[in-house]
Parts: structure tokens; sequence; C-alpha cells
């Protein structure tokens, strides 16, 4: 909507419509200013306005895009899961074998998060946090689409003979996906508190494919 505003002269001018360019710009510094903030002191005790102020930005202007910081938090999630859900669907239809295909989901996992260590604390220890004023555990849409994708190359190794039938698909699936989890999340805890890196990538590997071999038929 645009706005009639009074010149010098006192005739009316009116305001050019914010675009579609501008606002997704916004939604973007809010989205980046967020990452950082929250990685850094953590989901709860990040403040709007320290977001707001990061990102160049008013709170009013952060409300329009985001009524709450919950939403804010979800936005980050869907953005980072995007990207990397859309780079899964290329390894699973590259792969061979749902075996070849989980170890290349593993590959991707740890190089994006080895790029973004502020994304890596976000989505190891927020993720899976209440969040909203009912203390509720929200899953982003991104991470169900992944788990989704997972679930789907487990089913495809039951068939292709990657994995185990006497578990349903999601027990292997989630159970693959904790354990990724933890072992990246106690290499990046190490990090955050200056501590020796607890094994080598290479040995997260080796612990990962011994893993995926106790679901073999």
């Amino acid at each position: 909507m645009s706005i009639n505003l009074p010149d010098k002269a006192g005739a009316t001018t009116q305001s050019a419509p914010q675009s579609y360019d501008d606002t997704a710009d916004r939604r973007m510094r809010l989205m980046h200013a967020a990452k950082h903030v929250m990685a850094e002191v953590g989901y709860e005790r990040a403040s709007v306005d320290v977001i707001t102020q990061e990102a160049g930005l008013s709170q009013s202007e952060s409300l329009r895009y985001f009524p709450s910081k919950v939403e804010l938090l979800e936005a980050v999630f869907n953005s980072a899961w995007e990207p990397l859900n859309s780079r899964i669907a290329d390894i699973v239809m590259a792969s061979y074998s749902a075996r070849q295909a989980v170890t290349a989901i593993l590959s991707a996992m740890l190089h994006i998060l080895g790029k973004d260590e502020d994304l890596a604390r976000l989505l190891l220890f927020e993720s899976r946090r209440q969040h909203g004023n009912n203390c509720e555990i929200r899953q982003s849409r991104g991470f169900r689409d992944f788990l989704g994708l997972l679930v789907h190359v487990v089913e495809r190794g039951q068939k292709d003979g990657s994995f185990t039938k006497s578990l349903p698909a999601p027990v292997v699936a989630s159970a693959l996906l904790g354990a990724a989890e933890g072992m990246v999340r106690d290499r990046l805890l190490a990090t955050m508190l200056s501590e020796p890196m607890p094994f080598a990538e290479s040995e997260l590997r080796v612990a990962f494919e011994s893993v995926i071999s106790g679901f073999k038929p």
C-alpha cells in the first residue's frame, strides 16, 4: 500500500511501495542476525532488540516479518534445511545403494555444518528444545522433510539389501540420525569449550560405518 506524503510546496507525493526484493532482503538480514545472536547466547537469552539492531532494522519491522521469536528461529532452521534437503535428494538419486546414500548424507551434513559454526550450534543444541509460550517442542518443516528423506532411504535399503527388514524403517533412520548427531555434537562441544577434539573426523566416519553395518540383514 502506498502512502501520500506532503511535499515542501504543500502538494502530495506518493511513496513507492516496498518491493518484494526489499522485503526478502530484510527477512534475510533478520534471519542472519538471529542465527548469529542465538548461536552466541542461546535461544532463550537472545533478545529481539539485539537481533533487530544487528540486522539494522527496527523491532516493529521485525514483528512485521516474524510475529514471534520462535517463528524467527523456525525460519532460520527452514532456510538451512532447504539447500541440505535438495542436496540430499540429489545424493539419493545418484547413489547405487541406500548404504552409499546414507554415508553420502553424513558427508553432506559434515560439510555444511563445518562451514557454518553458528548454524551447527543452532541445529545441534536448539532444534529439539522447548520453544514458544506453551513450551512445546517444535520441529521445523525442513527437519521433518529431512527425516522423511532419511526414512525413504532406509526403506529403499530394505529392498536393495542394505538394511534389515526386522526393524521398521523409522527406527533405523532414528538410530542412524542419533548416532551422527551425537558424534558431531561432541566435536562441536569440544570446539566451543576449547577442549581437545575427542576424535578425528575420520574416526567419526569409521564409527558411523560401523553403526550402518549393524543394521545389515
